[in-house]
């Protein structure tokens, strides 16, 4: 079965071994939010499943909006009754994909590249996508004195969050498009790729270490109000200019042995995501104030603001984009050619979302058999 190159998983392994003791503390893998779900379970309310707790993971990044949202405003714990929502907030991908696989959350937002790598790394067998939750939110920020035009970007430093990681793979294949030269595992060639954790890239922007960073929100907007320029939304690369930038993926044993769970939470994003559309700015609001709760500080509006008006919630896994954003790391060499055939189980949002009166959505031909 197909399998990531060893110097990545070895570089992953490193990434996850260097998080701060707050990231490995509570649930194993991530910081616990301090939210106190406890405290909004309705009198009388039941178990899901006969479960004490679900176990639900994200980042602080407004991309994870779905979760963010679905966990300050209670959808999450309005759908579970007396199953209390437990939520885990993570800073990179391979350690939401370690807590998934030893148990320490059961359902987690996640980007494609980690949902991609966990999947094949475990010969089909760790996890599924089972929805989606948000399109775009991802752009090419930098610095206006050194970078007028798109050709400008050759010669420079560009940060991305991770080796690996979807912005990561998005910017390689980007470069190479133009003709240009980088090796994957060093960053460095006709453009020098600098692996930048989101939280210190504006620092390093600001000290000139970097000369942009195809980064997410709230990332991308950070650069911008520390003077950076928008140079290229991704969106405008991709069809419809939809591509998938966060999923919703679940442990098969969890999903086996407890679908009215999963059930639940799904229903719960797709309320979440409703609500998310019907009202913006409250929605915006609530994000933001999630944010604050898990760490420790709310973004400004001349972040917040632009961020959330780049992001698009959608139900639709996108999965055709998946499909597009791995052979995009293979032909970046950072992932041998994989077989993603059964990354999808769609049966129980599709029930969902029949339910509420809204269209199927589809597996791109990567569904369960």
């Amino acid at each position: 079965m197909p399998a990531i190159r060893s110097t990545l998983l070895r570089r992953g392994t490193a990434a996850l071994a260097a998080l701060p003791l707050l990231a490995l503390a509570a649930c194993g893998y991530g910081s616990e939010s301090q939210d106190d779900n406890s405290a909004k379970i309705a009198a009388g309310a039941e178990k899901t499943d006969g479960l004490d707790t679900v176990k639900i993971g994200y980042f602080g990044n407004l991309t994870h909006g779905t979760a963010l949202v679905g966990v300050q405003k209670g959808f999450f714990q309005k759908e579970l009754g007396a199953t209390e929502v437990k939520p885990a907030v993570f800073n990179a991908g391979p350690s939401e994909i370690e807590a998934l696989n030893s148990g320490s959350i059961d359902i987690g937002w996640i980007g494609p590249s980690p949902a991609i790598n966990g999947y094949t790394k475990s010969n089909g067998k760790s996890l599924k996508i089972i929805g989606g939750s948000a399109s775009g939110g991802v752009k090419l920020v930098v610095n206006p004195d050194k970078i007028k035009s798109l050709k400008d970007v050759e010669g420079k430093k560009i940060a991305t969050p991770q080796l690996g990681n979807t912005q990561d793979v998005a910017f390689l294949n980007w470069a190479a498009e133009q003709g240009w030269k980088v090796d994957a595992q060093s960053g460095k060639g006709d453009v020098t790729v600098v692996r930048t954790d989101n939280k210190i890239t504006p620092d390093a922007y600001r000290s000139g270490s970097v000369d942009g960073a195809w980064v997410p929100e709230p990332t991308a907007s950070k650069l911008v109000a520390e003077g950076g320029k928008v140079l290229l939304d991704e969106s405008a690369l991709w069809p419809d200019k939809k591509f998938v930038i966060t999923n919703i993926i679940v442990r098969q044993g969890f999903l086996k042995e407890h679908p009215k769970a999963v059930e639940a939470v799904l229903k719960a994003a797709v309320e979440t995501n409703k609500w998310i559309n019907a009202h913006p700015d409250e929605a915006k609001a609530a994000a933001n104030k999630q944010l604050a709760t898990d760490s420790g500080k709310a973004l400004s509006a001349n972040v917040l603001d632009p961020a959330w008006k780049s992001i698009r919630f959608t139900d639709d896994p996108l999965a055709a984009t998946l499909d597009t954003e791995a052979r995009h790391a293979v032909k970046a060499g950072l992932l041998e050619k994989p077989d993603l055939k059964g990354i999808y189980d769609l049966t129980i949002l599709n029930k969902v979302l029949k339910a509420e009166g809204e269209s199927p959505v589809d597996d791109a031909g990567l569904g369960s058999s």
